[in-house]
């Protein structure tokens, strides 16, 4: 196989997005629908086809972050999408990048791909490509994503959230609902992130404006107590193996009525009943620690409640010069 780079262009949009929607491990994050949220010039993308006789065999979204090119960018994940790769293809890939990034001046690249839940055939070719041309870990982050596929979920969660499960279904004090309000929830998302010292990853803007570009793969549903909104999850559905459940939040205020219990069975519920084989819930890092992977041990706990697993989120890494 001779590949060759071509930095990409709008005449390849089509063609890139649909590659990826094919692909074995493409997500919503590589589409160019998705990155286009971004303002324009907001960053120096510097997106990557590799092509063998005019046909494509992998992507790469990515930017050039000084001397550095980094996938992703404005996005959860990166790194390569491809086919089901066999190996000596999947060393040429790695090969080829690294050529292209010795010839371009970049001292060094980040590759951060989503774990292996988002494959359609689980293979770790690329990985060890990687490892054997000498790419380290940067860092890893411990994520927890419940295994779905069972129309008895709820028998797979620890007692406590089966008991306040069973609770919201019997008494119906609280309602969850698919919404369009992200007006709604947006001010539920700002004092959540204020309780924890951070802000939210989009504006109210932009999670607008990602709905319109892509209304298939945001689904938000809102908890109501009575007429008020007072929680909710914002769903990315990433492909057709995963379902992430970007922002989960609520008002603690109302938290005696464990409207996150709720809303995590419904979103389970919805996710099995689309073929899903995973809901993502997201990384569980103490984010105030000043060890970057230190785990939010509280955060972890919560999660198992749900049949949550360990899912390693992992940055790769390699200095060319």
């Amino acid at each position: 196989m001779s590949l060759q780079v071509i930095q990409y262009n709008d005449e390849w949009k089509k063609r890139w997005d649909d590659f990826v929607l094919k692909s074995n491990n493409g997500t919503m994050f590589h589409r160019q629908q998705f990155l286009s949220y971004h303002e324009k010039g907001k960053f120096p993308w510097r997106h990557l086809l590799f092509v063998d006789k005019k046909e494509i065999v992998a992507v790469l979204p990515a930017a050039a972050m000084g001397q550095t090119l980094e996938s992703p960018i404005g996005a959860s994940y990166g790194s390569f999408v491809t086919g089901d790769l066999d190996f000596t293809s999947a060393l040429d890939l790695v090969d080829t990048f690294s050529d292209y990034c010795r010839e371009q001046g970049f001292e060094r690249a980040l590759l951060t791909p989503p774990p292996f839940i988002y494959q359609k055939t689980i293979s770790q070719n690329i990985d060890y490509a990687l490892a054997y041309r000498g790419f380290t870990y940067d860092k890893h982050y411990i994520s927890h994503a419940i295994p779905l596929g069972d129309e008895d979920f709820v028998a797979k969660f620890q007692n406590t959230a089966r008991r306040y499960i069973h609770k919201y279904l019997r008494e119906h004090t609280l309602t969850v609902e698919i919404s369009d309000d992200y007006g709604a929830f947006y001010p539920i998302l700002l004092k959540n992130k204020q309780r924890h010292g951070v802000k939210p990853t989009h504006t109210l803007e932009e999670l607008l404006q990602l709905k319109k570009l892509l209304p298939d793969h945001l689904t938000l549903f809102l908890v109501y107590k009575a007429n008020k909104p007072i929680a909710g999850s914002l769903m990315f559905d990433c492909n057709s193996q995963v379902a992430l459940c970007f922002y989960n939040m609520l008002l603690y205020e109302y938290e005696q009525f464990n409207p996150i219990h709720a809303v995590m069975y419904e979103v389970v519920k919805w996710a099995t009943e689309r073929g899903r084989k995973w809901v993502d819930i997201g990384v569980s890092q103490d984010t105030h620690a000043e060890n970057q992977m230190t785990p939010a041990m509280n955060l972890i706990r919560f999660k198992e409640k749900f049949n949550a697993h360990g899912i390693l989120r992992s940055t790769f890494y390699k200095r060319f010069i």
